[in-house]
């Protein structure tokens, strides 16, 4: 049997990846595509407990290093889980978070380097590599205007908080920006960067011209 298409969604929160990460799957649906949707940190129950310890802005401080651990250790037991026995019953994965999201918050924002992100992910997650990561890239200040807002609105509606990471301050998402930036331009065969404000429908429009080419290449239909 192929192996399956591992497809991941990257960005800052409030790029737009739930939105878009929905959408995809819908549209790959219709095409009768049944596509694995998971997400990092969770995706499993071991991921969702490391998840709420990660996210939530009101638990015991993480140093960098815990932090970027407990990444690695949601990513492993995903990749064990949910990701490997997709790909290799020829599923299409889809991704929400991968290396990428370590490699630029921690490694950019938290300023512990790429080599270390790199290191580990050789050594916990056996070098997985996508085939094919959208970043979705607006505006930094548009980017966190819309996670804030949302982060609001979910605290009033009474649901978990994940508001960890956005209440650090602009510098540090910057560095997590440009360090996706980097990333797009090491590896321009597998990110495809999706920039600016654009709307849902623009960005999805880019999406699935990238998808319906890997998908074709892949041997699924368009």
């Amino acid at each position: 049997m192929p192996r399956g298409l591992f497809i991941t969604l990257e960005g800052l929160d409030g790029s737009g990846k739930t939105t878009q990460i929905k959408r995809l799957a819908a549209w790959m649906q219709r095409r009768k595509i049944d596509p694995v949707v998971t997400r990092q940190p969770g995706g499993t129950a071991t991921g969702d407990r490391i998840r709420a310890l990660l996210l939530d802005s009101g638990a015991t401080p993480v140093a960098p290093m815990t932090e970027m651990a407990l990444m690695f250790a949601d990513r492993a037991q995903a990749i064990a889980e949910v990701i490997e026995p997709a790909l290799a019953s020829g599923r299409v994965v889809l991704c929400d978070r991968f290396t990428d999201s370590t490699e630029a918050y921690q490694g950019g924002g938290r300023e512990l380097g790429s080599a270390a992100v790199l290191t580990l992910h050789r050594v916990l997650c056996g070098d997985l590599q996508p085939d094919l990561t959208l970043l979705l890239l607006p505006s930094l200040e548009s980017s966190l205007d819309r996670a804030r807002r949302r982060n609001e609105r979910q605290n009033a509606q009474g649901h978990q908080d994940e508001g960890r990471f956005e209440s650090e301050q602009e510098a540090f998402f910057r560095r997590v920006w440009l360090k996706y930036r980097e990333i797009a331009a090491r590896e321009p065969e597998r990110v495809v960067l999706v920039e600016g404000n654009l709307t849902v429908d623009e960005v999805h429009e880019q999406i699935v011209e990238a998808v319906s080419e890997r998908l074709v290449v892949a041997g699924h239909p368009a």
